[in-house]
């Protein structure tokens, strides 16, 4: 499915009704040649917006995968670069891509960091926390950057009504709500449980400064708003950390 090299039906199947954890570990040998995956335009546009943030020294993805991330935090960040997942199966593969990266299993709502990195980004994991769950995940996130550090990831716009991509999310989310009442063990994945004023209104309470910037390169929709933004999540510094650490203000968009 998706190509030669993808999973076929079958396997997605027998993925769709394992755990997340066994799904991804079953599905982590195919996974790169699948539309889960991020595009390179989406890695390459993230990179491009953050390139003016910095300086950064450490920094993580958060629900790495297979390292995909790694594109986008290795230009930027001057020492350490680590990815945490809690699919091994991920981690085995993003090990073999990336062998200069730190490799770490852990669950993302209970990350084992404390002011260890300056930016952590993530990509397309967010659909995998139900809205209960995100409180614990973005005070991890928050607990693992340094005074100043940054949270970024790419939000894509609610699709409009009309469009194919409106019908075939809800659709999708309704067969796997409908899945999860029957089966067990669930598969946390939904597409519109994460719409950006609650992703807000979650980072602020977890301490958070938050503001977003357009994503121009990856088009814009008919009303000429962007088709994704980069929300960046600021962390607080501490009196006097600002010029040590020479870090720079954000761009706003």
């Amino acid at each position: 499915m998706f190509s030669r090299h993808g999973p076929t039906l079958r396997e997605l199947g027998v993925q769709a009704l394992s755990s997340v954890e066994r799904g991804y570990d079953l599905l982590a040998p195919k996974f790169d040649h699948t539309p889960f995956r991020t595009p390179e335009t989406i890695l390459d546009a993230t990179a491009r917006a953050l390139s003016g943030l910095g300086p950064f020294d450490d920094g993580l993805d958060v629900c790495c995968g297979t390292g995909a991330g790694m594109l986008v935090l290795r230009p930027l960040c001057r020492r350490r670069i680590t990815g945490v997942d809690f699919s091994t199966g991920m981690l085995v593969r993003a090990r073999g891509a990336h062998p200069d990266a730190t490799w770490i299993r852990a669950d993302a709502r209970a990350l084992p960091f404390t002011e260890g990195f300056d930016l952590a980004v993530s990509f397309g994991a967010f659909g995998h926390f139900l809205p209960a769950e995100r409180p614990a995940l973005f005070e991890g996130v928050y607990r693992a950057l340094r005074p100043g550090g940054l949270l970024a990831f790419p939000i894509g716009a609610p699709p409009p009504p009309t469009s194919v991509a409106y019908w075939a999310t809800l659709g999708f989310d309704v067969a796997m709500r409908f899945r999860n009442a029957v089966w067990r063990p669930p598969f946390v994945m939904y597409y519109r449980t994460n719409p950006l004023p609650a992703i807000h209104d979650d980072l602020t309470a977890a301490g958070f400064t938050v503001t977003t910037a357009a994503l121009p390169d990856l088009g814009r929709l008919r009303d000429g708003e962007p088709r994704f933004r980069l929300v960046l999540a600021r962390k607080a510094l501490r009196v006097g950390d600002g010029e040590a650490a020479g870090l720079r203000p954000d761009r706003r968009g």
